[in-house]
């Protein structure tokens, strides 16, 4: 299903707290990815990843295409003139045909893949602490670039899972990357399902153990996401890395994790990719 991203001066996800903050997270988990792949046999590239019908060289190729267009939209944020590139995105059958039509030799692709890292790396060490609240693209439309930031961590975090896990290597459970992926991962769902003339709207509370983070995700015409939940309640609650696998779609919701009045919570992700 094609994306319907709402441009303009009032951003769709709104994230509380130090915009800049994002910045450190987003190099480490990039560059440690990098180094992961770097150590990859020719048989490890050919493996089924978690994303249906695709390798790990398939997601690697994308990830490299994701790197250079994060970059692309940061930068035109930063001139003052965000980019308007996903307008008639498809998240599933664009990069799809993107990776398909992608033949280059496995070393090809580690070279260009490392190179995107470093590339986009550089831009963010070189962003000042006014360039966080610049709007630029994303899948949810004009947002800050801390917001771009945000997204494109997840995107990351979520993939390097994605090949490392069949493979029975060991994942690396940093604290900030989590918490941060999680803090968008549940507000992206919620405004996508906005874009999409989604109707709910409300407020809930976010739990999470292992790290511990407490957080409320308001949903009106806008997401946001402030710091703290209120009250003992209904919440979405449980295993910070098993709540946010939920919400990226790569594993059911724990029994109870969830109130079934809040699954619509889920609805916008799954309808971009399952229609």
């Amino acid at each position: 299903m094609q994306l319907n991203p709402r441009y303009g001066s009032d951003p769709l996800i709104v994230l509380d707290g130090d915009p800049s903050a994002i910045g450190e997270p987003s190099i480490r988990q990039r560059r440690r990815l990098a180094a992961s792949v770097a150590t990859f046999s020719a048989e490890d590239w050919l493996a089924p990843s978690r994303c249906a019908g695709w390798t790990n060289r398939d997601v690697i190729v994308h990830l490299d295409g994701t790197n250079r267009f994060w970059g692309a939209s940061i930068s035109a944020g930063l001139r003052g003139d965000p980019t308007r590139f996903l307008a008639t995105f498809d998240p599933v059958a664009s990069p799809a045909a993107m990776v398909g039509g992608d033949h280059a030799s496995i070393d090809e692709v580690l070279t260009r893949f490392t190179s995107s890292v470093e590339e986009l790396s550089s831009l963010i060490e070189s962003l000042s602490s006014a360039d966080w609240e610049k709007p630029a693209e994303a899948p949810p439309g004009h947002i800050s670039i801390s917001g771009v930031a945000h997204h494109a961590l997840w995107d990351s975090w979520v993939h390097e899972r994605d090949v490392l896990l069949p493979l029975g290597r060991e994942v690396t459970d940093d604290a900030a990357e989590i918490v941060a992926c999680l803090r968008y991962g549940t507000a992206l769902s919620p405004a996508l399902g906005l874009t999409q003339g989604d109707q709910h709207r409300g407020s809930f509370p976010v739990r999470a153990l292992r790290p511990d983070v407490e957080y409320t995700v308001e949903v009106s015409d806008v997401v946001r996401v402030v710091a703290g939940s209120a009250g003992s309640g209904e919440c979405v609650c449980g295993d910070a890395v098993e709540l946010l696998e939920a919400f990226s779609v790569r594993a059911p919701f724990a029994e109870g994790s969830i109130p079934s009045d809040l699954v619509w919570l889920t609805a916008g992700l799954v309808q971009q990719f399952d229609g």
